[in-house]
């Protein structure tokens, strides 16, 4: 049963969205820990600051099956998929990482590229899998995430939000 990674981030009715798909993937994967929150601007387009953190949990699910749940949450607290990838959200789960897999030739963004892209994805992935190797690039989500940080520099604000659950990374 492989290890999942997954992104979680809303920009509309942040804190009870956040908190509501946390429940939801623990309700499927009892066992999950989540990353701290972090606070960032919107990517692509002007809208209000989202609300980010990583997700990881053992799923028996085929990759599709995991996608079309997880899809399923977002649907539940309001997520309509209208064509336009960019704009605010109630929220969006996106799966990283489905084991060590490189799902590219099937279609899937996995390992998802938004990994080495984006702040708000790879720092919270490398406070939950610190120690961890990108299967493509090979080096760790901490070396991953030193390397980019000094570009990025506070434009992650932490946020204060109990999910419920006790992983503690320090919010450094």
């Amino acid at each position: 049963m492989p290890e999942v990674a997954v992104s979680l981030g809303a920009n509309i009715d942040r804190e009870s969205n956040i908190r509501a798909a946390v429940s939801g993937l623990i309700a499927f994967y009892p066992g999950a820990l989540f990353s701290p929150v972090f606070e960032s601007k919107a990517v692509g387009f002007e809208g209000p600051d989202f609300f980010n953190l990583a997700g990881i949990f053992y799923s028996d699910l085929e990759a599709l099956d995991l996608v079309s749940q997880l899809r399923g949450i977002e649907a539940q607290l309001g997520r309509t998929r209208d064509g336009n990838a960019l704009g605010s959200r109630e929220m969006d789960i996106d799966l990283l990482l489905y084991g060590d897999q490189i799902l590219y030739a099937q279609g899937m963004d996995v390992p998802r590229q938004e990994i080495l892209e984006c702040a708000h994805v790879l720092k919270p992935l490398s406070l939950v899998w610190p120690d961890r190797r990108h299967p493509v690039e090979g080096s760790t989500y901490q070396e991953l995430w030193k390397a980019m940080a000094l570009d990025h520099q506070g434009k992650l604000k932490p946020v204060r939000l109990d999910l419920g659950q006790s992983f503690d990374s320090g919010l450094g």
